[in-house]
């Protein structure tokens, strides 16, 4: 089958890393795992062969007859044709319930869709996705490097991040100029740090990374009006009670501290 390039589809190919993939998954029998974006079904046969119950997510309109002959006939498959950023995932799961995801997604909507998963995680437990390398390394990096940035925040705010392995180029049909790494994603209930606003605290991250070379003060003043200040005058002294040095740049920050200034913005509205 012909791939689609506004798609961003590269499916998997052989049987090593699909079966790689979903032995660091380990699902157990008749456990209810969704899958987003299964393309061929490389990663779908491998969880129905061992017992799961798969609810697949396909975008792609002229994938759901080749599943559909291929699965359907198996009472353990359920496919829906819908975009992932834009479905209810926790209408597919059954009320109460917690299930896992395991996702091999296009490189292009790689953060919108973590960011979706990360909205719904209340009827989500730990995600398994294979991201471009340079994706996964922004994730999981610590405070005070390059990579780290409003992504990495996002994610580490609500999981316990693992990066599993990669997955070279030639695993793929067509073949990306990009190497791919598996990532697990175990989501919490509750934020690593206390919020009182868990919604400005994100807007913070997002204010303070606007300009990567700028100081949090510089961030902080462009951004005034996003937070909900009237005026940048008072920032200097907003930033000393949080105890930080309006001269740092947002990547030295750890999300303690972010959850402070948080914190103290929003006991100011």
């Amino acid at each position: 089958m012909r791939t689609k390039r506004h798609l961003g589809q590269n499916f998997l190919t052989g049987t090593h890393y699909p079966s790689h993939i979903v032995e660091s998954v380990r699902p157990m029998p008749d456990e209810h795992i969704l899958e987003i974006g299964p393309g061929e079904g490389a990663l779908t046969a491998l969880l129905l062969g061992a017992g799961a119950r798969v609810t697949a997510v396909e975008v792609d309109p002229d994938l759901i007859p080749r599943l559909q002959q291929r699965f359907g006939k198996d009472p353990r498959f359920n496919l829906l044709e819908a975009d992932a950023l834009k479905v209810d995932l926790c209408r597919l799961v059954d009320e109460g319930c917690r299930i896992r995801v395991v996702a091999n997604r296009p490189y292009y909507i790689s953060t919108p869709l973590i960011q979706r998963l990360i909205e719904q995680r209340h009827c989500l437990s730990e995600m398994t996705l294979m991201l471009q390398r340079e994706v996964v390394e922004r994730i999981i990096a610590p405070p005070g490097g390059k990579d780290y940035g409003y992504l990495s925040v996002l994610v580490q705010l609500h999981a316990v991040v693992a990066r599993l392995f990669d997955v070279p180029p030639g695993a793929f049909r067509p073949v990306p100029k990009v190497t791919s790494s598996v990532i697990r994603l175990r989501l919490q209930r509750q934020s690593v740090v206390s919020l009182v606003d868990e919604r400005l605290f994100l807007l913070l991250a997002q204010v303070l990374f606007a300009q990567r070379r700028k100081t949090i003060l510089n961030n902080l003043r462009a951004g005034f009006a996003r937070l909900g200040l009237e005026s940048p005058e008072r920032l200097p002294a907003i930033l000393e009670l949080a105890s930080l040095d309006g001269r740092r740049r947002a990547e030295t920050l750890s999300l303690d501290e972010m959850a402070g200034l948080a914190n103290l913005l929003g006991s100011m509205h």
